[in-house]
């Protein structure tokens, strides 16, 4: 059997990595397209090891995403994020992963789609076709190419590297949304209760911001808010009644009709995160984190396990509902006067600002900034079966 071989280039971005396609150079049927990314990445895998593949196992490193020249106003280029599952023929296109975010830019740069300064600073506007919305990449250059290379230092990744000054616009959906999941709010509260089953009633801001998210208090599922990957990935039974509060959300939010149907065909997102005030713990690398030099403790579900540091698009969501009196993120940690919030993870802390006001009775965030930092860590060809781009189903 043949193999095709298909140009694409592994990325890290912020404390994810994936791999990048061109669009033209995957196939246009999605079925397909779908089967050879599968392939690619190594899934569904029984091991859990993706030893046959490109994937990292983890829901941090089981990454694709596609880029192509946008004709859309104002943008350069198109970006489509997919969350690869380990263990099942599964690819989620439903939301954004807010790391790799920042990758899009120096991507772009560095396969031509997108000119930049020879030196300075090079705006990308990129479209997020996944979830609607618009994200700048600000990207160093340094003698005609990306600057990946320098001393901005990331929490959750081993080496520093340049920084990439990424901005999420109207990351939170309008309030005018259509009900099924479109609204910032979608069910108009700033909190709600969801009835968990062996659990009992929990409170929960349900946000649409960056991707669809919940957030809950710590307490109120047992936990400390200064929990690593080790206190909980290991417990079946803790994971569960994470699924179950986060498949209770989804509905609730319109995104799904059944909890069943979030877990088997949408467990990208909504995201579950918890939150607790500040106190001191020391990180996975084993560096101690203050209870004085952060706001509040976050910590985030990804793909059915504790999250090893925060996804993006959960800071995206940190940010904006700790602008907005009255969620369960705000009643812990309001945002400052600047509109900045600091929140210790299991890697170490992070710092994002949201720009947010209040107009009717309203509230609006406008944009959401962050910093993270990208690498290209090899570039050439992926090779798949290529039986794979037949129409027949089937892996």
């Amino acid at each position: 059997m043949k193999q095709l071989r298909i140009p694409a280039v592994y990325m890290r971005g912020g404390t994810s990595k994936g791999v990048f396609f061109l669009a033209h150079d995957l196939p246009s049927d999605a079925a397909a397209r779908d089967r050879l990314l599968l392939r690619v990445i190594g899934s569904p895998d029984r091991y859990g090891k993706h030893t046959d593949g490109m994937g990292g196992a983890t829901s941090s490193t089981s990454k694709v995403v596609i880029i192509s020249r946008s004709e859309r106003a104002g943008c350069d280029v198109d970006y489509r994020f997919g969350q690869v599952a380990i263990d099942a023929p599964v690819i989620d296109w439903s939301g954004n992963c807010g790391n790799l975010s920042a990758a899009v830019g120096p991507f772009a740069l560095s396969m031509g789609l997108v000119e930049g300064p020879a030196d300075g600073t090079a705006t990308v506007n990129i479209w997020q076709a996944n979830i609607e919305k618009k994200i700048v990449n600000h990207v160093p250059m340094q003698g005609g190419e990306v600057q990946e290379l320098g001393g901005f230092e990331l929490d959750g990744v081993a080496f520093p590297a340049a920084e990439v000054k990424v901005e999420f616009l109207d990351p939170a959906a309008d309030e005018e949304g259509d009900g099924a999941g479109g609204a910032m709010f979608p069910t108009g509260n700033r909190i709600d209760m969801l009835d968990v089953p062996e659990v009992g009633r929990i409170e929960a801001t349900l946000i649409n911001a960056g991707n669809p998210t919940i957030f809950v208090d710590a307490a109120r599922l047992g936990f400390k808010g200064t929990e690593l990957q080790g206190d909980i990935n290991g417990d079946k039974t803790m994971l569960q009644c994470a699924e179950a509060v986060r498949a209770l959300g989804a509905v609730a939010m319109g995104l799904v009709a059944t909890p069943a149907e979030a877990t088997a065909k949408r467990p990208h997102t909504p995201k579950l995160a918890f939150v607790a005030g500040p106190a001191s713990y020391t990180a996975s690398d084993g560096r101690k984190v203050e209870a004085g030099s952060i706001d509040l403790l976050a910590r985030i579900f990804s793909m059915g396990v504790l999250h090893h540091a925060m996804t993006g698009t959960g800071a995206v969501a940190i940010a904006a509902a700790a602008a907005i009196p009255g969620t369960i993120v705000s009643r812990v940690a309001p945002a400052g006067a600047d509109g900045r919030v600091r929140f210790g993870h299991p890697s170490g802390t992070l710092s994002v600002g949201a720009e947010a006001r209040e107009e009717g009775g309203q509230w609006k965030v406008a944009k959401v900034m962050m910093s993270r930092s990208a690498r290209r860590l090899m570039e050439g060809w992926v090779r798949v079966p290529a039986a794979l781009t037949s129409p027949r189903p089937g892996l």
